[in-house]
């Protein structure tokens, strides 16, 4: 989460997860409202809404680092921000204002969880444009119809979610999960990446058997907030990324 503890400690953690073996690296956008996510997630967004982090201060530490990192960057941002995002106060009309600032500073794409596919033609079209991927989530309760229009629509992989709920740690993933990826692996050729409720290596192990990727939030966003100081969250951000690492 960008911002938490304060957005130092992300522009040292966006180089650490990096250095630590990360293919890709999401950093969330705080909001008042995620809907999406559960109690570690939404508390962190909390902390780093009370630091006074913003989308600007978010992107401009991305873009502080982008150079030197191997691993692309994506934000995780709701819909309100990404309308909201202004440029000498003013508002964008569009998706556009603030799909151009995040490729000027150095973002690879975007993830929106609160953006139907139904609505989400102008941020897909914004994103094209400027080089961006958008990428939209695929549910368990998803139809196969429904599967095939996300597979065509998303931009650069699909993020199927593992569970019916929001994110969180789980002690256990879906039976249902296997069902799930092959299903929407026969519809399309993108990769496909599992995210929500994958909390340990073991369970990171199971989901890369069947999976493009593997996405680790909430247990991360755990570990780093419950280490001390900055030194001691870059260690056991590090440790728990090598842990991911070896595991898949």
């Amino acid at each position: 989460m960008g911002g938490d503890p304060d957005l130092s400690t992300t522009r040292d953690l966006l180089l650490t997860l990096d250095e630590a073996g990360a293919d890709l690296i999401e950093v969330g956008i705080p909001f008042s409202d995620p809907l999406a996510d559960g109690p570690i997630i939404q508390a962190a967004s909390a902390r780093a809404l009370a630091h006074g982090t913003t989308p600007e201060g978010v992107l401009r530490t991305i873009a502080s680092v982008a150079g030197r990192l191997r691993a692309p960057v994506l934000t995780l941002c709701y819909w309100n921000p990404v309308v909201q995002y202004s440029r000498n106060g003013v508002p964008g009309p569009s998706p556009a204002t603030f799909v151009h600032a995040a490729r000027e500073h150095g973002l690879a794409g975007m993830i929106v969880p609160d953006l139907p596919l139904e609505e989400s033609a102008a941020l897909r079209a914004s994103t094209a444009k400027h080089g961006l991927s958008a990428v939209l989530l695929a549910a368990p309760t998803s139809s196969a119809q429904r599967l095939r229009q996300i597979a065509r629509a998303s931009q650069g992989f699909i993020y199927y979610v593992s569970v019916t709920g929001t994110t969180g740690v789980r002690r256990e993933l879906p039976a249902s999960l296997l069902h799930g990826v092959r299903q929407l692996k026969l519809v399309t050729s993108k990769p496909v990446c599992v995210g929500f409720g994958i909390s340990t290596p073991a369970q990171a192990r199971t989901v890369a058997r069947i999976a493009d990727g593997v996405i680790v939030g909430s247990a991360l966003v755990r570990v780093i907030a419950a280490a001390g100081s900055r030194n001691a969250k870059l260690q056991a951000a590090r440790r728990f990324m090598k842990q991911l690492r070896r595991a898949v």
